[in-house]
């Protein structure tokens, strides 16, 4: 019997100190692979390389029950004004450390060893999914046609991060 798809309440946020609304095509594609995938848009912004601005967008989100997950693109390289993973670490009750392993795995087929400059990061905070991103057009393609959509679809087998929704704020 195949189960019956739940639809997420997913924030897209895009961090970048460079890029308009205009040329967002990293946050662009994650809201039309949500849509398409069957799940709702909380809210889309665009915010600079800030780690203070980051923390407090992402701390909106994840004390918003609705919100069922975050993804950030941008800000995870490792250049002075990257710091995604410094604003939304010290938020985060739990590291899915494997998303990080997975994702440069994955990366590593198409752009080798430059797959280490990446700190795609991945957890739970307050009962929300949270998955940080590479701001290229390509990661973000990768991370959800390859990762996000599965691990956020309730019906993916043998398991998946949707279906655990309702035990992430057990004590």
């Amino acid at each position: 019997m195949l189960e019956t798809f739940t639809p997420l309440t997913i924030a897209v946020l895009t961090v970048s100190d460079t890029r308009t609304e205009a040329e967002d095509q990293s946050g662009a594609l994650l809201v039309e692979r949500l849509l398409e995938s069957g799940h709702r848009l909380a809210e889309k912004k665009r915010l600079p390389d800030d780690i203070y601005r980051i923390r407090a967008a992402v701390s909106v989100w994840i004390a918003d029950p609705a919100v069922h997950a975050v993804i950030s693109t941008g800000g995870t390289g490792v250049t002075g004004r990257d710091g995604t993973p410094e604003a939304v670490r010290p938020l985060l009750d739990k590291v899915l450390d494997g998303f990080g392993e997975v994702f440069r795995m994955l990366s590593y087929q198409d752009i080798k060893t430059s797959t280490v400059q990446s700190r795609a990061l991945a957890g739970v905070a307050n009962g929300t999914y949270i998955f940080c991103l590479p701001g290229s057009s390509g990661a973000c393609r990768l991370a959800w046609d390859s990762l996000i959509r599965e691990q956020l679809d309730s019906r993916t087998r043998p398991c998946n991060l949707a279906q655990l929704l309702p035990r992430l704020l057990e004590k």
